[in-house]
């Protein structure tokens, strides 16, 4: 991972928690950065909707189809940050087992449901990412850094119960996803990832395990009919 990868998430707020997230996260097999795995799905694998745009903060990168392995298949993706030297993000849909309080005294009573850790990636299985919902159009939040709309990180060394009533969600993410220069734009060119409009509860939703298929359905196009895409593309 480039060094400005890595300057730019401790700028996010990740927090290193050392070796107990490295364990939780460690039980579940994760491939190179940003690497996708995949395979053709004939005319059904659509290309991606609309062209790249030079910079996706705040946008969706939903895995097409063809995209395999443990870490990206069908995952949906939050742009957190996006400029010529790299991206980075975090998967939104894949909740671990371990509650926050394994690695985050403290702050599992003030999260949003279901209250576990989410694999935010395969970069950075030490760090934590607190991601939150701030209500208001640009005011400054206590312990909160903006992003964009009503998106934030949070200081997760502020005292929670501090940070709670600041906030309307909160969702902790071990690890993140990150992309070297250049990187992330020939994946979406040779066709891994749809790039879509975020909403704002989709950081948040009680239900992660539909969030790939939710977001597609909701797209006022073709693209919708993805949503229906069997596990195994033998069987349709």
């Amino acid at each position: 991972m480039a060094a400005s990868v890595r300057t730019t998430v401790a700028h996010l707020g990740a927090r290193t928690v050392g070796s107990t997230l490295v364990t939780i996260v460690g039980r579940h097999p994760v491939t190179r950065v940003g690497r996708c795995e995949t395979r053709g799905v004939g005319s059904e694998s659509t290309e991606p909707s609309g062209q790249p745009t030079a910079y996706l903060a705040g946008k969706l990168l939903v895995a097409t189809p063809s995209v395999e392995g443990d870490v990206f298949r069908r995952s949906v993706v939050l742009m957190l940050h996006h400029d010529a030297d790299g991206a980075q993000g975090v998967v939104l849909n894949q909740p671990l087992e371990a509650g926050v309080d394994a690695v985050l005294p403290g702050w599992q009573a003030v999260t949003t449901a279901p209250q576990t850790l989410f694999r935010g990636g395969p970069v950075g299985t030490d760090s934590a990412i607190g991601i939150v919902s701030v209500p208001g159009e640009g005011e400054a939040t206590l312990g909160v850094q903006r992003l964009f709309g009503g998106i934030g990180v949070v200081d997760l060394d502020a005292p929670p119960l501090l940070v709670a009533p600041e906030v309307a969600g909160l969702r902790i993410f071990a690890g993140y996803a990150g992309w070297s220069e250049g990187q992330l734009e020939g994946e979406i060119a040779r066709g891994d990832w749809y790039v879509l409009d975020a909403e704002p509860r989709d950081a948040f939703t009680d239900d992660p395990e539909t969030l790939w298929a939710s977001v597609l359905r909701r797209q006022r196009d073709s693209l919708a009919l993805v949503a229906f895409y069997p596990d195994d593309p033998s069987m349709n």
